[in-house]
């Protein structure tokens, strides 16, 4: 008997919310403080400064938590989903306010690490692991003015462990369900003018299978996953510095597919092989005693993609892609005067893709776009932050788009309380794959939104609870869908298979509501509830597998001995499978407990149950998820 039943989520949130507030003293101090965040504006900025919506996901939560994927994190903050069409490294797909997957914009250390060789052009996060991450940070709303295209539901930006100014090594290692192995370790430190950072990880799973289990999948589709990460700072002079980044990802997992003699999904014996390659290098120059800080660097990213059929014993290849861009980019970020600042930059961005299908000869296509961008800044009052900013872009194809966005955060009362207002403007280029496969459409326009969000919070008690609300509201046109061709005229002329064109439009508007309570030092318990009302403008019904509630509760205890628990309850509402909306996949509840113990000074064991009442749910149909899993690990840090 399932102690937590479909139907019942909201009441499991409430009780565990009506206690948490119950074991509030009466009075309470803590300390706090702003974290810092790049990603809104291009710039380090406290988040109090920041009047987009921000989620940062900080090295003591990752650590915390004990998640193996960065998408676990991801699907606690308020306004975003996840669905996967398997285990760990299959296609996964993140979106943010009800976007499309392709519509966020996903960087790794500042890198922007989109795939043109996908269909819709986006950043397949089944394969970005935890590993040696030092933060996340989240940004909702469209923000293609710095961010340039895809900026339509937001950003995440990962940031891997950065240089310490002392030597560093934090090393990990954990065993559990289903034959899991992971190993992951970091050294950091300076010696002269260089300080470093590097780091690598292995995993490997037995995993379980693509197709769903309880749908008849017997067969277990393993994982393995090999990753790397660098940074190099070498300081020229108090003002002139180089930057050197790296990231390396080797993936491969078992998947299934439409064996014969039916061609229904279900077991198959296939692989897919996914490599990611991420460079950075950068010259940075400060001017002006500092005021005038400039930025100039070339960007890398490279990602190979090979599925192979083993069907009959011999290998045999299904699929082979590549896909590259590569950036130059400028930046400059200006102190005019005290209270006013600026932030503008230029970049040039080539991207390109070939692909194969069963042997076919490759197709291959590219094209180029050119962007600059200014945001002003500017302080008029205490506790007063207001910024506006324009982009424009020209691509080679389509011709040009330009952006807007403005912005304000109030802090009336030291910040005790923070009201904040954005408007953003987002597009999304047509994918290379969209426009010049063989159903492409040259005459395709870019996607675009305008979105806009206010909300409030508000400290109490020192900072012992802070709760937060946000309202939000987006539209989106010129949506690209593909389209089936059955009379060969206009569009579809010579195009019998189908083509894509810019036929829909999208509406998403929502809550996110955020709490946390600190009453003692040794307990924290954060909460989250998101409301997203995501459908298509045209016909009214709900976008695909876009859940309109979720909520999130998370508690930590830190006992007097040095144990330390921890438990966190998700749940996911319903939602659709399909455009028509006739196939519904049913919500569901997760339960994790965690634990961890410092043995010495330097050394921690640490264990979790993952989904502990075994609940079974899909977030893609027929596609399996993970069942009740225990793991158990050792951390070292010297």
């Amino acid at each position: 008997m399932k102690l937590f039943k479909r139907g019942n989520p909201m009441r499991i949130f409430k009780s565990a919310l009506l206690i948490s507030v119950a074991i509030i003293p009466a009075t309470a101090h803590a300390d706090d403080s702003d974290a810092i965040i790049v990603s809104a504006n291009r710039t380090q900025q406290t988040t109090s400064e920041v009047a987009q919506s921000v989620t940062v996901i900080t090295l003591d939560d990752i650590v915390t938590r004990q998640s193996v994927a960065v998408t676990d994190l991801l699907r606690s903050v308020p306004g975003i989903t996840v669905t996967s069409n398997g285990g760990l490294g299959t296609t996964t797909s993140v979106n943010i306010r009800g976007s499309e997957s392709d519509q966020t914009v996903a960087l790794i250390d500042g890198v922007k690490i989109n795939d043109p060789s996908t269909p819709g052009g986006g950043f397949n996060f089944g394969n970005l692991l935890t590993g040696n991450i030092e933060r996340i940070e989240v940004v909702r709303g469209s923000q293609s003015v710095l961010w340039g295209s895809q900026a339509i539901g937001g950003v995440v930006n990962i940031v891997t462990r950065t240089p310490t100014e002392k030597l560093a090594i934090n090393a990990a290692a954990e065993y559990g369900w289903r034959d899991t192995a992971r190993v992951v370790g970091n050294v950091s430190g300076k010696f002269g003018p260089v300080s470093a950072s590097v780091g690598a990880g292995y995993l490997r799973t037995d995993g379980f299978s693509t197709f769903n289990e309880t749908r008849g999948g017997k067969e277990r589709d393993g994982y393995r996953n090999f990753g790397a990460n660098a940074k190099f700072n070498i300081a020229l002079s108090d003002a002139v510095s180089v930057d050197l980044r790296g990231w390396y990802s080797d993936g491969k997992v078992g998947i299934d597919g439409f064996p014969p003699p039916t061609y229904s999904f279900g077991d198959t014996p296939e692989f897919a092989r996914t490599k990611e390659l991420v460079g950075y290098a950068g010259l940075n120059v400060a001017l002006l005693d500092g005021r005038f800080r400039n930025r100039i660097a070339y960007t890398l990213t490279d990602t190979r993609r090979r599925n192979t059929d083993l069907t009959g014993g011999t290998e045999f290849e299904t699929f082979n892609a590549r896909g590259r861009n590569e950036r130059f980019e400028y930046q400059g970020n200006v102190d005019i005067i005290d209270a006013v600042s600026a932030t503008f930059g230029a970049e040039t961005e080539k991207a390109s893709f070939r692909t194969s299908s069963y042997g076919s000869p490759f197709s291959r296509a590219e094209a180029r776009i050119n962007s600059v961008y200014g945001q002003l800044s500017a302080k008029p009052v205490t506790g007063l932050t207001l910024s506006a900013g324009l982009r424009r872009d020209d691509h080679d194809t389509f011709g040009g788009k330009t952006t807007f966005s403005a912005n304000a955060v109030l802090t009336p009362n030291e910040g005790s309380t923070t009201l904040r207002a954005s408007y953003g403007e987002g597009f999304k280029t047509p994918s290379l794959y969209q426009l010049f496969s063989d159903y492409g459409n040259t005459a395709l326009k870019p996607e675009s939104s305008r979105s806009w969000d206010a909300g409030i919070t508000q400290k109490l008690i020192d900072g012992r609870i802070e709760v937060g609300a946000t309202w939000f509201h987006r539209d989106t046109r010129n949506l690209i869908n593909f389209i089936g061709c059955t009379v060969l005229t206009g569009i579809c002329t010579n195009r019998p298979y189908g083509t894509y064109d810019n036929v829909a439009k999208a509406r998403a508007q929502g809550l996110e509501f955020v709490l946390t309570l600190k009453p003692v030092d040794a307990l924290r318990v954060q909460a989250n509830y998101g409301y997203v009302d995501a459908i298509n403008a045209a016909t009214g019904l709900d976008l695909v597998r876009r859940p309109r509630h979720s909520v999130n509760l998370s508690a930590d205890y830190d006992w007097s001995f040095g144990l330390k628990t921890g438990a966190t309850i998700t749940h996911v509402g319903p939602s659709f499978d399909n455009a028509s909306n006739t196939r519904k996949l049913d919500g569901y509840v997760l339960v994790d407990l965690r634990a961890a113990y410092p043995v010495t000074r330097n050394i921690e064991l640490y264990g979790r149950i993952e989904n502990l009442f075994n609940e079974q749910y899909e977030t893609s149909y027929r596609y399996g998820t993970p069942r009740r899993a225990a793991y158990a690990g050792v951390r070292l840090a010297f």
